[in-house]
């Protein structure tokens, strides 16, 4: 499991949303003037996120947040390279299949991009119809 410290921001409809909560290697750097990290964590504003927790939380509390690593090292295998192995045999496919052909070129980019758009296509929808199981959400392990 992947975890990190959060804030509860909001609770609302039994869901917990919460923020990241303070990076503890920033907290006691002298650097912070040179430091790229702590100059986008300024420019960027703090994103809530929903997350699944059977705790009773209130809003303000400090949590645990784990999301399962094989889950989300298998979705993310699956939406890199589905998709561009779907790039690359299209392009490859189109290129045999018109070699000789008038602007080939142009056949084989547009049917390696259309392979490409199709692949995310239908990833989406077998996750939307959950024929993919690959549904990684954080949930809150454990009350700081």
């Amino acid at each position: 499991m992947i975890e990190e410290l959060a804030v509860v921001v909001k609770i609302e409809n039994h869901q917990v949303w919460v923020e990241s909560g303070p990076n503890s290697e920033c907290g006691g750097c002298l650097q912070k003037a040179s430091c790229t990290t702590n100059a986008i964590g300024s420019v960027l504003k703090k994103k809530s996120v929903p997350v699944d927790s059977d705790i009773q939380l209130k809003t303000g509390d400090e949590v645990m947040v784990a999301i399962d690593e094989n889950l989300l090292l298998r979705a993310s295998l699956l939406l890199y390279l589905v998709p561009l192995i779907a790039l690359f045999t299209g392009a490859g496919m189109a290129d045999w299949l018109f070699a000789d052909a008038l602007y080939a070129d142009l056949w084989i980019a547009g049917s390696a991009v259309l392979s490409f758009t199709v692949s995310l296509w239908l990833i989406n929808k077998a996750q939307s119809l959950l024929i993919l199981n690959y549904y990684a959400r954080p949930v809150v392990v454990r009350k700081i």
